[in-house]
């Protein structure tokens, strides 16, 4: 697989723009640019507004950092005769960019190409894009613009992580789970079709490739659990839910995901603040308190407003092991404008965030623990005692490698490996998520201790855009780039 491509990725408040040189070698080169979406354009009334602010981006892109081939394609287009063969829209086939569309939303795909929207998450409200194709959406304002560009496939952002952990560590027993941890929460695995119930179901069953007796399931795990029979629930979560935009769903992603944590952390803070009984932010004078000052929140803090703590924060309270917890109070006094707080206050908001973070990775655990098991990737019979290494050339979130957790040399053979590959920014950015992650997969009885050790964990950084770009690939060679649809 070699070419230079492009990818998109919509998933969450950022809009990422890369292009992708795949060298045919299990590596790459890429590119990227990420801008952050306007919360107006999140929830503006037409489709379009939203599609056109994307090709804009696509074209500062190309602009920025492929002017040479930009440039010559604007050139070219205004003197070439539409009538010469091989010419679409008075573009050239080979001087199209075939583009991967990561769309991190529930979608009802109907072709490599073409997927409407079933619903938004993560804070999208955009009521007319709802049962439209977005792939054609998107294709309208790029030729708008008259881009050299064509959407050649739509992919949801873990098929593309799994896509891409393939490209790059191609294994003997393949990877299984692709799974991210970011604004939003989902997985996609390998499952054998016999399994699958609703193609058993379909009429068209004609229409799909059973040749290689599998086929990537998206889970669409951050919707599990609606009628809350077994999700954990606390006041927190139960008016987070109702104040959202989509209340009633999305609740385990709500529970997990870093768009919600901090959300959930302020509210935890502020039921102690307005409780009378709670000493937390409080004192009678300044003798009360280690740093000879008056604790006191400015009326305008972030604490009082929805979303006002970022998940960011959770993470650096959680790391903060500083003298007095000197960077917790400092960045309650420079983003949060609480003045003056003391060392008890410092401790109790580090046990709460703590507690928020290990709940995320458990739950997180429970779905990738679900997978394992389902597919029976535990159940093969050992084979050898070799070492075990990650192949990946990017160690998992803890730095210790493949091996952490006992999983090194003498134990486990390659063969025995259930490889699942992670991306976002929970798995990157908060502290031991990978170490919480085992912890709790150690708790169910079915993995354990022993399983655990066979269990993989490696990040596939920028993996939704190397993926997007591989599927990408692939569609144009099934496609001819001036195909129609």
């Amino acid at each position: 697989m070699q070419g230079l491509y492009m990818a998109i990725d919509l998933g969450g408040t950022n809009f990422r723009v890369c292009s992708v040189l795949l060298h045919g070698n299990t590596t790459f080169s890429i590119t990227a640019s990420k801008v952050k979406i306007p919360q107006d354009i999140m929830t503006a009334p037409k489709a379009e507004t939203l599609f056109e602010f994307l090709a804009k981006q696509i074209e500062a892109f190309l602009k920025e950092h492929h002017n040479e081939h930009y440039e010559g394609h604007i050139k070219r287009r205004k003197t070439t005769n539409l009538a010469d063969a091989g010419v679409r829209d008075g573009i050239r086939e080979e001087e199209i960019f075939n583009l991967g569309f990561t769309f991190s939303f529930p979608v009802k795909q109907i072709g490599i190409n073409r997927g409407t929207l079933i619903r938004w998450t993560k804070g999208f409200d955009i009521q007319d894009a709802i049962g439209k194709d977005v792939c054609q959406l998107l294709q309208n304002e790029i030729d708008k613009l008259h881009l050299p560009v064509k959407v050649a496939a739509l992919v949801n952002d873990t098929v593309g992580t799994l896509m891409a952990r393939s490209y790059t560590s191609p294994g003997k027993t393949g990877t299984f789970l692709g799974a991210i941890f970011g604004t939003g929460t989902n997985g996609a695995y390998m499952e054998k079709l016999d399994k699958i119930t609703k193609l058993k179901e379909s009429k068209e069953t004609s229409a799909y490739d059973t040749s290689t007796g599998g086929m990537i399931v998206n889970t669409e795990w951050g919707s599990f659990d609606l009628g809350l029979k077994t999700l954990p629930s606390t006041p927190y979560d139960i008016e987070l839910d109702q104040e959202s935009n989509n209340p009633g769903l999305q609740l385990f992603e709500k529970r997990v995901s870093g768009m919600f944590l901090g959300e959930i952390l302020r509210k935890a803070i502020m039921s102690l603040v307005t409780n009378p009984a709670c000493p937390l932010f409080k004192d009678e004078h300044s003798g009360d308190n280690d740093v000879h000052s008056t604790t006191s929140i400015y009326p305008d803090s972030p604490l009082f407003k929805q979303w006002g703590l970022d998940t960011s924060f959770v993470s650096l309270a959680t790391a903060d092991e500083s003298q007095g917890l000197k960077s917790i109070r400092q960045a309650m006094s420079r983003e949060l404008k609480v003045h003056a707080s003391s060392l008890e206050d410092a401790e109790a908001v580090k046990v709460m965030a703590m507690a928020v973070g290990r709940r995320a990775a458990r739950l997180a655990a429970v779905a990738i623990g679900a997978c394992i098991l389902s597919t029976g990737q535990l159940d093969r019979p050992s084979t050898a005692n070799t070492t075990v290494a990650d192949k990946s050339g990017v160690d998992p979130p803890t730095g210790k490698g493949a091996g952490s957790d006992g999983q090194g040399k003498g134990e486990v053979s390659e063969e025995d490996i259930a490889d699942v590959v992670v991306d976002g920014s929970l798995v990157e950015f908060y502290p031991g998520f990978e170490d919480l992650l085992r912890e709790a997969l150690r708790k169910v009885p079915e993995i354990g201790e022993q399983g655990v050790k066979r269990i993989r964990i490696g990040i596939a950084k920028d993996g939704s855009g190397v993926g997007a770009a591989l599927i990408a690939l692939v569609a144009a060679k099934v496609e001819p780039p001036g195909t129609d649809d």
